[in-house]
């Protein structure tokens, strides 16, 4: 089934201990439907300006990604410039752009409106109640958020969650939103928000999975090379609701537990090098190959009770 996004297209600027690049391809978008895209079909709402290279566009249409909701508009495209240190856990922001992203209003064409699956990237929690009211009846509807819009739009923001399925939050957002520092009690709290679900994703620590009856933890896929973080929440977004959008039947516990390894092993080609490169390059073989690791690495038999 096909998968809606709407969230940013963005050029990057990114410094870490191991180089710099200069506006590269970025995006909460661009990352989600990029990883998605190996899974089913992506429809992408953005906006870009006069200024976005034809290569970038040319480059998501050869991963399938439908850009009829794409506009490109006067002025220049938005713009983040970010620098992470050693420990490579949270980027510190030197410069933010949003140019054309500031006006952004996102408008559906005809043909999404009935997407079942709905993924509400990072944006103001009123622009993610605008997408709501112009889809049908999706069967499934995420969102992702951020502190910015927790502290300073909680109001709109708590509005909106009250029509979202599952909620894509890290651990520091979680606490802020509820108001409770402790993981387990923080994810409660939001299910009782409105999401029957929420994703609390811990970076090099994995996610948690959580629902009304169940907690699923899934490690992150251990590698001994990490050269930029930025995406990898977006790309285990995109991992998971792409996996989401391959079923036929109903959501249920083990399809969300592999959606939740299939996010964390397309995440770690994320982090594999600058922005979008290893996305570019890998190919369905290595991804089931990760899939398969990730089973070894994290399977345990079961014998039975463990004697005193």
């Amino acid at each position: 089934m096909s998968l809606l996004v709407v969230g940013s297209v963005a050029l990057d600027s990114l410094e870490t201990p191991f180089g710099q690049k200069e506006d590269v391809l970025g995006g909460s978008a661009t990352y989600f439907s990029t990883s998605a895209s190996f899974f089913t079909p992506v429809q992408v709402v953005a906006v870009v300006g006069e200024d976005f290279p034809e290569g970038h566009l040319t480059f998501l249409k050869s991963r399938g990604i439908d850009l009829e909701g794409l506009t490109r508009e006067p002025g220049r495209t938005f713009r983040w410039r970010g620098r992470y240190g050693w420990e490579l856990n949270e980027a510190q922001t030197l410069d933010t752009q949003l140019n054309v992203f500031q006006s952004f209003s996102p408008k559906l064409p005809e043909a999404y409106r009935d997407t079942p699956y709905v993924f509400l990237g990072n944006i103001h929690p009123e622009l993610q109640a605008q997408v709501l009211d112009q889809v049908k009846a999706p069967k499934l509807v995420a969102a992702d958020t951020m502190n910015f819009w927790i502290k300073g739009s909680r109001a709109a923001l708590l509005k909106t969650l009250e029509r979202v399925n599952l909620l894509f939050v890290n651990d520091a957002e979680a606490r802020q939103l509820s108001g409770e520092h402790n993981v387990v009690k923080a994810a409660r709290a939001i299910l009782g928000m409105g999401p029957s679900r929420v994703v609390i994703k811990r970076g090099e620590y994995g996610a948690l999975l959580f629902d009304h009856d169940h907690i699923f933890a899934c490690p992150a896929f251990p590698l001994s090379e990490v050269f930029d973080p930025t995406g990898a929440g977006d790309t285990f977004a995109g991992g998971f609701m792409g996996t989401l959008a391959t079923a036929r039947g109903a959501v249920d516990q083990p399809l969300l537990r592999r959606a939740m390894v299939m996010g964390s092993v397309m995440a770690s080609f994320t982090v594999e090098k600058f922005s979008l490169e290893r996305l570019r390059e890998v190919q369905r073989p290595e991804i089931h190959a990760r899939f398969a690791e990730f089973r070894r690495l994290t399977h345990f038999d079961d014998l039975g009770p463990i004697e005193a």
